[in-house]
């Protein structure tokens, strides 16, 4: 069985991105930002709502694109349209069972990525289990939770934790069901 792992930056406040899905408060080079990138390497698929796959048309994904080419990439999604011969996979309906089955059938780790109402639908759904995140020392206010709107809490235990130098605080939590 394949952990899912939620693994991103997020504000002291608790944001992934401010208004406007703005990001660029965001430190773009650190060492926690090099290890994630080491981190990357060792999932085996990605998995992340519509949002967060069009977001990445902002930086020039083409719709279509993998943005992991090392990576299975599945985007959750009722209303994306994709062109002939995507390099994503689409899954439109009973997105529970399908998670459940890839954590059965994937050959590594899962990597959440992004997507504040994807990840809080995940969190309610009892489906990740460890959450990585990268604390940069920054207050955005408003914007992204990283859970949503709507995930409900749960326990969680501190398994990692690592200040560097520039202030980000890199922590890894085992989420409790």
């Amino acid at each position: 069985m394949q952990p899912i792992i939620y693994d991103l930056a997020v504000s002291a406040d608790g944001f992934i991105a401010g208004p406007d899905a703005d990001i660029s408060k965001f430190p773009q080079s650190s060492p926690a930002v090099d290890d994630y990138f080491e981190r990357l390497k060792t999932y085996a698929c990605a998995i992340m709502g519509r949002a967060t796959y069009e977001f990445g048309y902002d930086f020039g994904l083409a719709p279509g694109d993998n943005p992991y080419p090392h990576m299975r990439t599945l985007v959750f999604s009722q209303s994306l349209s994709l062109p002939d011969g995507a390099d994503v996979e689409i899954v439109r309906h009973d997105a529970f069972d399908h998670v459940a089955a890839l954590k059965s059938s994937s050959d590594g780790p899962i990597y959440l990525c992004g997507g504040g109402e994807f990840a809080g639908w995940a969190l309610s759904e009892g489906l990740i289990d460890l959450l990585r995140l990268k604390r940069a020392p920054i207050f955005l206010g408003a914007g992204t939770r990283l859970f949503g709107d709507h995930a409900p809490g749960c326990d969680a235990e501190l398994r990692q934790s690592k200040l560097y130098p520039d202030g980000m605080l890199f922590q890894e939590f085992a989420l409790g069901r």
